[in-house]
């Protein structure tokens, strides 16, 4: 295929909780260089199943724990800057049901850390289509969506479920 990117894959946590009025609430982290608003994320660790290296790189970089789904929600292109020039990178997304924050964690004195509304975090990022993943995951929250099959499997209605308002 002539013009294909390869792109490398990294996987991230979208960190959720529900607010005091039951509005979906993500956590977004700054990036070290720019400190542009993102989502927690980084390599696959070996020997990891990639949701739970997701949850991984949530504690790491944005200091929270919880349960990551199993099932990836989406995915989002960018530009990772290197030495040696950009590299293209895909990011599997998984949602991260978080339970804990830290008040110390790894990388605490280097990033901030926020909640916004979903609305609120699409407006923050930069990358599109993380940006269309925030908007679709907004509309399946608020049972918008055109499709119930179209929303992500991890915001359908569930007994019990914490992310179900």
């Amino acid at each position: 295929m002539i013009g294909a990117i390869e792109f490398s894959r990294q996987v991230g946590a979208l960190p959720v909780r529900r607010g005091p009025d039951g509005t979906l609430l993500v956590l977004l982290v700054t990036t070290l260089q720019t400190q542009r608003w993102i989502i927690p994320k980084g390599w696959p660790w070996p020997g990891q199943q990639d949701y739970a290296s997701a949850a991984a790189e949530a504690r790491e970089e944005a200091g929270v724990l919880g349960e990551a789904r199993a099932a990836s929600i989406g995915s989002f292109t960018y530009e990772k800057r290197r030495p040696s020039g950009r590299l293209p990178v895909r990011v599997a997304v998984y949602l991260l049901e978080v339970q804990e924050e830290l008040e110390s964690w790894p990388e605490c004195e280097r990033r901030q850390r926020a909640w916004f509304t979903l609305s609120d975090a699409a407006e923050a990022v930069k990358e599109p289509e993380l940006r269309a993943l925030l908007l679709q995951l907004k509309a399946a929250a608020e049972g918008a969506a055109p499709d119930v099959a179209a929303a992500p499997a991890a915001l359908r209605q569930r007994p019990g479920d914490p992310l179900q308002g």
